[in-house]
């Protein structure tokens, strides 16, 4: 069995694009190797009561040792390009100074996929701030945005252009919001306004990086990795349910999107929620909205939305389908999506760069039966091809998660991979949604 398409599906053509997603923190372990300093979710991870198990990333995967199998695994999946994060603890582990050893491994991984045939997909910043640039306000000082776009600087001067796309963040919505807004990732701080200007600063160092980034990587693509989760009314009837989903997708959607793209941000916060307005200094838009050449858009699920008197309120509907998250499985929220954004926004072309499923996976006579993961895959990408049909230029599609790993505040608990990971042995062991995939590319390849 593989993943069903027809002859004429965008999905078989040579030039869109199919890989598999990961993140240094979550996979790498070896967190005090080489020279590798503390980072925010090594200091999470220590801290009572944070993560699920008291688990961290002491091990994870032990892919900073295993990486070669790694690659070659992938190879084997025959998908066309591979999503990696850089772990900024390894480059720069103390201020001001570059780790040789940090900058070798990249460059090792990287020239390996290349290799291979692998398109290179580099994430700069997935969530491991160094603890020591935290101690000093972390996102929440201006300064973090320099020193990010330093460490931009370096990165891409180290590996050029043998990576196909960089992107400067992932999420910044979970960097700035979990961090510190709700306190559900490191730094684990709770307060509205502070997840308002982290948010910005995030954004501020997006914009002072490109141009390093496109100096130095000149023939890659530089772009932004932004989550997205739709709202939907509880009762579509109901005006009040009406405009709390529409504030819930001001908050979480176009308070990143639109100052990247047009230049400015939500006026609906401002005008409701006035006290959560960051500080923004004459000319910082400017740097948020230079051109990008991508949009990488993370979908898992939607939010149903009430009115309350706090404000928006989730919804959990009975009797639907749900993943090991407790997230509603919903592919056509994916479609209207895409089009309600295409149809809002002048955007460059976009890959969907995280889609996938937490499953209650395990490993039964050396296999993994994950057929609702199959079928979430299938419906999903049937969702990205109707979207594609309805004007939207997309490029390509990435399988959140390469492995099991390290799913930050739930630890080891939440299985997204689409290849199974034995933790205490490190084995690896490719699931029927990886086997579908493998078949499907080995059919388009041979088509």
């Amino acid at each position: 069995m593989s993943f069903e398409f027809p002859e004429s599906s965008p999905f078989r053509r040579s030039d869109f694009v199919f890989g598999v997603a990961t993140a240094a923190f979550q996979i790498e372990g070896a967190n005090k190797e080489d020279e590798r300093c503390e980072s925010i979710w090594d200091r999470f991870c220590a801290t009572p009561g944070k993560v699920a198990n008291g688990d961290d990333g002491t091990v994870a995967c032990d892919h900073y040792h295993l990486w070669e199998q790694d690659l070659e695994m992938i190879a084997e999946l025959g998908v066309d390009a591979y999503r990696l994060s850089i772990a900024w603890p390894r480059i720069m582990p103390v201020e001001g100074q570059v780790n040789s050893k940090g900058i070798e491994f990249y460059k090792r991984l990287i020239a390996k996929l290349n290799e291979l045939g692998i398109k290179p997909f580099v994430t700069l910043y997935h969530w491991d701030l160094p603890q020591y640039l935290e101690d000093r306000g972390g996102w929440l000082s201006r300064e973090t945005a320099y020193k990010f776009a330093e460490f931009a600087d370096i990165m891409t001067k180290a590996l050029g252009d043998s990576v196909f796309s960089y992107a400067t963040f992932n999420e910044p919505l979970c960097s700035a919001f979990l961090g510190y807004r709700f306190g559900q990732h490191a730094p684990g701080l709770t307060e509205d306004k502070l997840g308002f200007q982290a948010a910005h600063h995030i954004l501020l160092a997006h914009g002072l990086a490109l141009p390093k980034m496109r100096e130095n990587a000149p023939k890659a693509e530089h772009g932004i990795v932004l989550n997205f989760t739709p709202a939907y009314p509880a009762d579509p009837t109901n005006a009040a349910d009406v405009l709390a989903a529409d504030f819930d997708e001001q908050q979480g959607i176009h308070w990143f999107l639109q100052p990247i793209v047009e230049g400015e941000y939500p006026a609906a916060i401002r005008q409701q929620q006035p006290l959560w307005w960051p500080t923004i200094l004459p000319g910082d838009l400017a740097l948020i909205s230079q051109p990008i050449d991508f949009l990488g858009i993370n979908y898992y699920t939607r939010h149903v939305i009430k009115a309350s008197e706090n404000g928006p309120r989730q919804v959990v509907l009975p009797d639907v389908e749900r993943t090991d998250m407790g997230w509603e499985v919903c592919p056509e929220a994916l479609t209207a999506l895409l089009v309600k954004l295409n149809q809002r926004y002048t955007l460059p072309p976009i890959f969907i760069t995280e889609n996938g499923m937490a499953g209650a996976d395990s490993l039964e006579n050396g296999e993994v039966i994950d057929q609702q993961r199959c079928d979430y895959y299938q419906s999903h990408l049937d969702a990205v091809a109707v979207a594609m049909e309805q004007g939207v230029d997309m490029r390509g599609y990435f399988a959140w998660s390469l492995m099991d790993n390290f799913e930050w505040a739930f630890g080891y608990e939440k299985r997204f991979g689409i290849v199974y990971v034995d933790y205490a042995s490190q084995q690896r062991v490719l699931k029927q949604s990886a086997k579908y995939f493998q078949q499907f590319l080995q059919q388009r390849a041979g088509a």
